[in-house]
């Protein structure tokens, strides 16, 4: 799928969890997008890193399956999850402003890559990074 175009020319691109339960749409106007190797992201996504991009929060809408989310965390600040099958779709950061969208959730391709990775002081020790990507040990 290619996404969508929505007023004036900006595409619309979709994400679903595994199951199909819940269903977003976000804007592909992504400020930015990392690998992101905490602890806390390793344990969520059971992944080696969780490969992310950000955007402003009212670009980002979830458009079927709401009731179904499971959220872990506070309200300005929390993981969003599939309660059906766990997928995680995204996180609410910054004082709730921003959403980091897991890239893996997306249907569509977006235009941006991740440019770096974050937190790799705390990376999986049985896990390395072979890409040219500037690596921060926390968050730059």
């Amino acid at each position: 799928m290619a996404g969508t175009v929505d007023a004036p020319g900006v595409r619309i691109l979709s994400g679903t969890c595994l199951c199909g339960t819940v269903h977003y749409e976000v804007e592909d106007q992504f400020r930015y997008s990392l690998n992101c190797h905490c602890s806390n992201c390793r344990r969520t996504t059971g992944a080696a890193f969780k490969p992310f991009a950000g955007i402003e929060r009212e670009n980002f809408r979830i458009t079927d399956g709401a009731e179904r989310l499971l959220v872990f965390g506070e309200e300005s600040a929390h993981d969003a999850h599939c309660g059906k099958c766990g997928s995680l779709l995204y996180s609410l950061v910054r004082e709730a402003t921003f959403v980091h969208v897991t890239l893996g959730t997306l249907v569509d391709a977006p235009s941006i890559r991740p440019s770096a990775h974050i937190f790799v002081g705390s990376k999986a020790p049985w896990y390395t990074i072979t890409d040219d990507l500037p690596q921060y040990e926390e968050f730059p």
